[in-house]
């Protein structure tokens, strides 16, 4: 086998960090394959064009994005089908990281049946076995655990299946998705684990209070699901929008994308307007840039205790609480308004100001 680098040339130079402890180095962006899984089946996204699905990867890919996340579950296989033909005649050292999951079982005769949460070991060896076939691959980089099972799997029992998986070659590393703390304490005590995938967004943001921290603590790396809260955050979606979509979309029945829900999601969004506008960027760029600053919270406000941290807080736009002026008092000083607008926002200054539109959206819609 081919040995695929930490950092796989591929592309215009993206920036790119450690994934945990692990030896992968990626964008801080990756490609979603979620809905290049198509219809005709229970979470759909409506009908996709496979020729433009494997486009949207390849340009993912020349833009400099490093790796795709996909599932065994999405399309019912053919998510990672289309993953593996659009990879398929790149050289192993230029092809992007390829992160799948397993544990959740489809019914063969009944695509529109929710599938099953299964985690034994006979049935997470049959998935690997299948996903490495769909994705033309010898080695998966990142293996997840989908869902917790709920078919009387132990979580050290399915774990160790994964940990087993590593040891012998057919994956990289593992990882879980929406596992609690309390999951992932049990876990870790098996062995390291290497990343958490949860949900996260402006919109959802849970995570950001116990399953984040877990993970900065103990070196675990994050890849988040939905970022854009399935579109809702790219600036592009409407109330007319959400009413057009087809019955084979999932979303056309989810709360966040139907009545007061909706409303609500949609003023969120809409919050973000002025903050895009002053910064000459999107949508869904300030989306992106809360969702990265909202997993680096905890790490700016230590910053702010280490000798020589206020001066760099301050080029950015930071004043310590001892040079900051009395609520009313205009005078000018090295942290002043003309400062502040000559250095790109923080990330905790957009925070602030998007908490702010937040909290005023959901009264409106109250």
């Amino acid at each position: 086998m081919t040995e695929r680098p930490a950092a796989p040339h591929v592309g215009s130079p993206l920036p790119v960090q450690r994934l945990g402890v692990t030896d992968m180095h990626v964008t801080r962006v990756g490609f979603g394959a979620w809905a290049i899984g198509g219809a005709d089946w229970v979470a759909g996204w409506g009908r996709q064009d496979d020729s433009a699905s494997i486009a949207s990867i390849r340009h993912a890919i020349d833009r400099g994005i490093n790796w795709i996340d996909t599932a065994a579950v999405y399309g019912l296989g053919h998510s990672e089908e289309i993953v593996g033909q659009a990879l398929a005649e790149m050289p192993a050292s230029e092809r992007p990281f390829v992160f799948t999951k397993c544990g959740l079982i489809w019914d063969q005769t009944d695509r529109m049946v929710m599938p099953k949460k299964i985690g034994t070991a006979a049935s997470i060896r049959d998935e690997v076995v299948a996903s490495l076939r769909r994705l033309r691959t010898e080695r998966i980089d990142l293996y997840q655990m989908h869902w917790p099972p709920q078919d009387g799997t132990g979580l050290e029992d399915y774990w160790q299946t994964l940990l087993d998986l590593k040891a012998e070659g057919k994956v990289r590393t593992v990882g879980l998705s929406n596992h609690d703390t309390a999951q992932l304490e049990a876990a870790e005590r098996l062995g390291h684990v290497d990343t958490l995938q949860p949900p996260f967004s402006a919109i959802h943001r849970d995570v950001a209070t116990a399953e984040l921290p877990w993970c900065r603590a103990h070196k675990t790396g994050v890849i988040v699901y939905s970022p854009m809260a399935s579109g809702l955050l790219t600036g592009a979606f409407t109330a007319e929008r959400a009413k057009s979509l087809p019955k084979d979309d999932w979303r056309s029945g989810s709360p966040d994308f139907t009545g007061d829900g909706l409303a609500g999601n949609l003023a969120a969004a809409n919050a973000m307007r002025p903050i895009a506008a002053r910064h000459g960027t999107s949508v869904a760029s300030v989306a992106g840039r809360m969702d990265v600053g909202m997993a680096r919270r905890d790490r700016r406000h230590r910053r702010r205790t280490q000798p020589g941290a206020g001066r760099r807080l301050a080029r950015c736009g930071y004043a310590p609480p001892q040079s900051r002026r009395p609520p009313g008092d205009r005078r000018r000083n090295r942290h002043d308004r003309r400062r502040r607008r000559a250095h790109p926002p923080t990330t905790l200054t957009v925070r602030r100001a998007l908490s702010v539109r937040l909290k005023i959206a959901a009264s409106v819609t109250k």
